[in-house]
């Protein structure tokens, strides 16, 4: 008896990923420093209206010590949010994602941090790493389109073959201008950002995210 034939796998050549927030609960982290789910909330808000409109690269502890002084915590707050760095958790699914595309794409890292704690939260994640690029490296944050490109550079992928896995609608301003597609794990149900294009896919988990790469090639764009 004949079966249906499938068609193989086509996935991306690489996928990358934002750290903070597509892989690893900083949100937690963040909460706890601040004393409460809304002060964290507020704090981290302000946090991201400074990294996206300072430009070129600020020292990102610095940044976060400002965010809080504006949201009327405490320095100790940015202390004890850095003393609770190496307790960052990956959100479910994220190792067993990263292991299922491991074989199949290169993997990077794109994230908002200094290089000093981007590599700690990314040993946080026991995968092979293709490249790894921080805002210090880049010489400015997210969504800034040179920290994607320059990850692309050292990946020695196109654009089109690459998809993005962002944590932070804000993303979206950078990945739509390197035109790559991307994934939203949006797992706390944050709204899209004003201006920011949708992406391709919007999940609260990352269910999804295999079987969409999986079929990467099915829709490829040129």
């Amino acid at each position: 008896m004949a079966t249906a034939a499938h068609s193989p796998a086509a996935y991306p050549d690489a996928v990358l990923f934002d750290l903070l927030t597509a892989l690893l609960d900083s949100w937690t982290s963040w909460n706890r420093a601040a004393g409460s789910d809304e002060a964290g909330r507020a704090w981290r808000a302000a946090y991201l209206r400074l990294t996206y409109g300072c430009g070129r690269y600020v020292p990102y502890e610095q940044l976060v010590r400002e965010a809080a002084a504006q949201v009327g915590l405490p320095e100790s707050a940015a202390s004890a949010l850095e003393a609770d760095w190496l307790n960052l958790t990956p959100w479910p699914g994220a190792l067993d994602s990263l292991h299922a595309l491991a074989p199949h794409c290169k993997l990077a890292v794109v994230t908002n941090c200094s290089t000093r704690l981007g590599l700690q939260a990314t040993a946080l994640l026991p995968v092979r790493w293709d490249a790894i690029v921080t805002a210090e490296e880049a010489g400015v944050y997210k969504p800034d389109p040179r920290p994607y490109r320059l990850a692309l550079d050292k990946l020695g992928v196109e654009p089109r073959r690459a998809a993005f896995v962002a944590g932070s609608s804000y993303d979206m301003f950078g990945t739509a201008a390197v035109g790559l597609r991307t994934y939203w794990h949006n797992h706390v149900g944050l709204p899209l950002v004003a201006g920011a294009q949708a992406p391709e896919v919007e999940a609260a988990s990352l269910d999804r995210l295999v079987p969409w790469l999986a079929s990467f090639g099915d829709d490829r764009r040129h």
